[in-house]
């Protein structure tokens, strides 16, 4: 699952926690308990209409996604080598080594390679996961037995989780072709084949098919519910354990310090998979032969059998060090955005 989709997770759950059950922007997947919080807090706290908290969590997930990009290119440079090389021949990857080599060979406006289409993927994926959330909750609900589950907090909690993973399934089935084609463009040095989004679309259409532009997408839908999963609860008990322990500190801090710890679990957890989906994603590119011919699971037993197991890891140094100013920015951004677009509440 991308990343924008774990560090979603964390910072909109720290957006119910300061709003108190206020349905957090951008994404759906909110699943944070309300807590109780004074009256005079929740009034001074802006209040937007469902398409504002789209567009503010949009527009907070494309700063942030802007900013961390040179660190997330570096990581899909370094997931994917080992595809076309020898492995005994690589080195260990080195992110000022790998820095470097881009300024110099490719200029410094290459760190943003592919950044475009991310900020388009960002929207559409908002948008969809958002509207599906909310049917899915409708859905959860009306089945027998889970009609009072608001009454029942670990019910309400697995209604949530249950109806989050659904609408990252969907989101990200309908906007795959454009992460595809993200990573495509990203994963490019010298040799430039793919000249544009529309370009790269078109060139994959012709040379693999409509099917070549979901390439991956079994490693990036397996890998939603895990992220959703270990998201939410690595985050609610270490903010759970953090409120009893320290009960005056600032929300605000709170909810970033456990939003990065959580999105630091996560992609841990699921960094294999990721590195799987970036390898899928590029095979046959650039009219390239294959290399994993057996699928999902195959990949993973070819990957282990040349590389080893650090091999699945390769690249997750720069993952680490985009999670904490991606929760940051956006946790900034969201908030900036909600005074700009709230209406005087009377």
């Amino acid at each position: 699952m991308q990343t924008e989709a774990r560090v979603g997770v964390v910072v909109e759950g720290g957006q119910r926690s300061l709003n108190t059950g206020n349905h957090g922007g951008g994404s759906p997947r909110t699943f944070t308990t309300s807590t109780s919080q004074p009256k005079q807090s929740l009034q001074q706290q802006p209040q937007i209409g469902t398409v504002s908290q789209l567009l503010a969590g949009g527009i907070a997930g494309a700063v942030s996604k802007t900013c961390t990009a040179p660190l997330a290119r570096l990581t899909i440079l370094f997931q994917v080598q080992g595809m076309h090389s020898d492995v005994a021949t690589m080195t260990k990857p080195c992110i000022w080594r790998e820095a470097s080599r881009i300024v110099s060979e490719e200029g410094f406006r290459a760190f943003w390679r592919g950044n475009l289409v991310t900020i388009a993927h960002r929207l559409p994926y908002s948008s969809v996961s958002f509207y599906a959330y909310e049917r899915y909750k409708h859905l959860v609900q009306s089945i027998p037995g889970l009609e009072g589950h608001r009454e029942n907090v670990t019910a309400d909690v697995c209604v949530r989780l249950l109806a989050g993973g659904l609408a990252g399934v969907t989101a990200a089935s309908a906007t795959y072709p454009l992460d595809l084609v993200r990573t495509r463009l990203a994963a490019q040095t010298n040799v430039i084949y793919y000249k544009g989004i529309t370009h790269a679309i078109r060139t994959i259409c012709r040379e693999e098919g409509c099917f070549g532009l979901y390439k991956g997408l079994g490693a990036t839908l397996l890998g939603v519910g895990p992220s959703i999963a270990i998201s939410f609860s690595v985050y609610e008990t270490l903010r759970s354990s953090w409120h009893l322990r320290r009960p005056q500190d600032s929300t605000v801090l709170v909810s970033l310090a456990c939003g990065s710890l959580s999105g630091i679990a996560s992609s841990t957890a699921t960094f294999p998979l990721d590195l799987v989906r970036r390898r899928m994603q590029l095979e046959g590119a650039g009219g390239r032969a294959r290399v994993y011919k057996t699928g999902l699971f195959g990949t993973f037993e070819h990957i282990m059998r040349s590389e080893g197991l650090r091999g699945l890891y390769r690249g997750i140094l720069p993952e680490y060090y985009k999670v904490v100013p991606s929760v940051g920015i956006v946790f900034m951004t969201y908030e900036m955005m909600k005074i700009l677009l709230s209406s005087p509440v009377d």
